[in-house]
């Protein structure tokens, strides 16, 4: 199997036909067709069929579809590894949840990456719901968010931190001072970072048990940006607790009583369950949840732009 056939037969899964996958790969048909046919005949597999609604696969072709995602990301990290090894220089790959990626990720990765002069970080917001997929891709090396709806024995997941989201507003919002009911809340103009599009996480648990309309949502570019827009009575936000101390405790904001108004999480740290000689990234999922690697997180301090690479193909809004 050479990585143009695997490249190819990736192509038809995820486009469900020898037209698009030819389409998107800027080949010919019969290009694609030829590849396909020699992973069959190597294989003695027919791989898939067309069916009047489209492709059916047999057991062997969705496993090689599996298998192929894996030996493309290999191959892809592989490249990376031996450049980044050329130039005496690591590269770790971080993906993370967009509550995460703007609040914590800044100060754990500047505290981690000062510890070994040949690191270097990259960083991409994921939607939590892709993490465990985007780890056997091998698109990224380690995941940090909320942990993943069901286990995967592929991956080791850990715990890194505690935290708690809370309900804010302005001073001169009309519920300031109350503890308004799940119904007064529900009632309100929402507005939120782009973690609430995600499909788990804290904020959206919050708004999902307060039962919050789509229409009643305002989502921005980021956290930081809702927050402001609380401030100056617009709405409600919901914020990470120990971000917006300093603005409760000046009195630019106020948050609202419990049980309604706040919610409990946890970040883990997802790897992929491999032996061996340990990685940089498992080294920054047990890294991540030390008390310093914490106060790291809490403090948010910048990262130096020299140590920082933001990933190109993934954006806020993935």
């Amino acid at each position: 199997m050479t990585p143009t056939q695997l490249r190819a037969y990736s192509a038809v899964v995820r486009c469900g036909s020898v037209k698009q996958a030819a389409a998107q790969l800027e080949v010919s048909e019969s290009a694609v067709s030829l590849h396909i046919g020699q992973l069959r005949r190597e294989l003695g597999d027919q791989l898939f069929s067309r069916t009047a609604k489209g492709l059916t696969f047999t057991p062997g072709g969705l496993r090689l579809a599996s298998r192929a995602t894996e030996l493309l990301g290999l191959q892809d990290i592989t490249v990376l590894e031996v450049s980044a090894a050329g130039q005496g220089r690591r590269l770790l790959r971080v993906g993370a949840s967009s509550l995460f990626a703007e609040h914590a990720a800044p100060g754990l990765i500047e505290l981690f990456a000062s510890r070994a002069a040949d690191l270097d970080v990259e960083l991409s917001v994921r939607n939590p719901g892709s993490f465990v997929e985007a780890l056997i891709e091998r698109s990224i090396d380690i995941a940090i968010g909320p942990a993943p709806a069901l286990p995967d024995p592929a991956v080791r997941c850990r715990p890194v931190m505690y935290y708690k989201v809370v309900v804010v507003a302005g001073p001169d919002h009309p519920l300031a001072g109350t503890q308004p009911s799940p119904r007064q809340l529900r009632d309100q103009t929402w507005l939120l970072g782009p973690s609430a599009a995600a499909d788990r996480g804290a904020i959206p648990t919050l708004l999902r048990r307060l039962g919050v309309p789509d229409d009643r949502q305002q989502i921005f570019q980021s956290h930081a940006a809702a927050i402001e827009e609380a401030k100056r009575g617009r709405g409600v936000a919901a914020a990470l607790s120990f971000t917006v101390a300093p603005e409760i405790r000046k009195g630019h904001l106020v948050s609202f009583c419990e049980p309604h108004a706040a919610l409990e999480e946890v970040w883990h740290a997802l790897t992929l369950a491999e032996t061996g000689k340990p990685s940089a990234a498992a080294e920054l999922g047990r890294f991540a949840s030390t008390p310093r690697a914490i106060q790291a997180m809490m403090r948010g301090t910048g990262v130096n732009v020299a140590r920082f690479k933001p990933s190109i193909h993934v954006t806020l809004w993935s």
